[in-house]
């Protein structure tokens, strides 16, 4: 995050102070203040954010066939930004611990994980994906981080593509991961980042990339309960393709 903060300990010696029709500004000397300007390239593999629909295109199209031109470089998309979830999105969220199923701290970069995965941590948890759920994918991720610090390169776990029919068929609203979701290498030599494609261009399905969910983690596993209530609130950017978010899950 670029960061440009401005500290002016009198009020009064604010440039322009003098024209301010507030008097305090004119006259107070003993009221400051500071304040900042702050830019966010929010994308990647780093920071927790949401991606809404009009963030991918396939053939020059986004969600429902609408064209990539209507996104403007001056004012942003007017389809599926991420203004369409301005009220936030509160859902039941259910975590995978592919992590802990495979008895594992965490799994190694590039390695993918499966349907056969997915209902082995439903069964081992006692918990089932139901229609409008968001579903939190935990590889171990947010492990490394914490203990390793961050880790360079573009290979990573995350989800297979063989998911995304288990995830229509379960009927699923959001998905989640502590990567930034796709496996990589993606085993599909053509198609650079699948799960990202589909799901966001043919499914409308929304993504939470990056979380920390080791916490998450942790409380389910003490608390023996892999379900709770889950709240996102994007930032009101008008016209982006998704906003820098903080997720909350309360047990």
């Amino acid at each position: 995050m670029e960061r440009s903060t401005t500290t002016c300990p009198c009020a009064a010696d604010m440039p322009g102070a003098e024209d301010m029709p507030v008097p305090g500004f004119r006259n107070d000397r003993r009221w400051g203040f500071s304040s900042e300007r702050l830019g966010v390239t929010f994308h990647g593999n780093t920071l927790t954010h949401v991606d809404s629909p009009c963030h991918i295109f396939w053939d020059g199209t986004m969600y429902n066939g609408r064209s990539h031109s209507l996104v403007d470089a001056a004012t942003g998309s007017a389809w599926a930004a991420v203004t369409a979830a301005a009220n936030g999105i509160i859902t039941r969220g259910v975590l995978l611990d592919i992590a802990r199923v495979r008895d594992v701290p965490w799994l190694e970069p590039g390695q993918g994980v499966f349907p056969d995965d997915l209902e082995e941590a439903e069964r081992r948890q006692g918990v089932r994906v139901r229609s409008g759920d968001a579903v939190l994918l935990r590889t171990g991720y947010g492990r490394v981080r914490h203990e390793a610090g961050d880790a360079g390169g573009f290979t990573q776990a995350g989800w297979h593509a063989s998911c995304l029919p288990w995830l229509h068929e379960r009927e699923v609203a959001l998905i989640g991961a502590d990567t930034p979701q796709d496996v990589q290498p993606s085993g599909y030599e053509d198609v650079l980042m699948p799960v990202h494609a589909v799901s966001l261009v043919a499914m409308g399905l929304w993504m939470l990339d990056n979380c920390d969910l080791e916490a998450c983690a942790t409380t389910a596993a003490e608390l023996g309960q892999w379900d709770f209530h889950l709240a996102v609130a994007p930032v009101r950017f008008a016209g982006t393709s998704g906003s820098p978010v903080n997720p909350i899950a309360t047990f």
